[in-house]
């Protein structure tokens, strides 16, 4: 199992965090998001349909959108998917991250710190990450993980990103009980923090 991924990329960390969690041996390669499209590797190229990251290889199928990836990670290994009656809610708060903290949180982080935007759209972004961090902070009040049976690829998939909420600007300790979920989430086995999960691998 090969994982094309990059180190500031927090979909790259949800395939890869998967893997880890899941014990799943597999190899990381590197991908330079600054050099173009048609400049990156040759077989990266090949196989990712959208030429973004994520890709993940398997018997040589190339798999591409990291919430499909976890999904697919989930069903042929039989972890991190919960129980069987709350695959709908996995696939619900899939849904919800991708339109919501996944497109608000990542945006204001990539605003802040590579492509400086006007004030106000870092405002508008800044507004809709507060409102969806509420949203998962309420939920949180009530449920140690986003399923009762435990950590899931839903956990994975709405936390991705919000290791490095400072890097959007915002406070983890305004939200008691994400903050509480986060720390939770990093004492799994085979947790890494998407900084170390992530670094680019040491050249041969």
């Amino acid at each position: 199992m090969l994982l094309y991924a990059n180190s500031e990329s927090g979909h790259s960390y949800k395939a890869r965090s998967f893997l880890l969690l899941a014990n799943v041996a597999h190899e990381y390669r590197w991908i330079d998001l600054n050099t173009p499209r048609s400049e990156r590797p040759a077989e990266f190229v090949a196989v990712a349909k959208f030429g973004e990251v994520p890709v993940l290889v398997d018997d040589g199928r190339a798999l591409c959108q990291s919430n499909a990836i976890l999904i697919y990670l989930a069903q042929k290994f039989g972890v991190l998917r919960g129980e069987p009656s709350e695959w709908q809610s996995v696939l619900e708060w899939l849904s919800w991250e991708t339109n919501r903290i996944g497109f608000s949180v990542p945006n204001l982080r990539f605003s802040l710190r590579w492509d400086k935007q006007p004030a106000d759209v870092l405002s508008y972004l800044r507004g809709r990450a507060m409102v969806d961090l509420r949203t998962l902070d309420a939920f949180l009040s009530s449920s140690d993980y986003l399923l009762k049976s435990g950590p899931s690829i839903a956990d994975i998939s709405c936390s991705a990103y919000l290791f490095w909420l400072s890097q959007a600007g915002i406070a983890e300790a305004e939200f008691p009980n994400v903050q509480r979920w986060l720390s939770s989430l990093s004492k799994l086995r085979g947790w890494l923090h998407p900084d170390d999960a992530l670094a680019k691998p040491a050249q041969r």
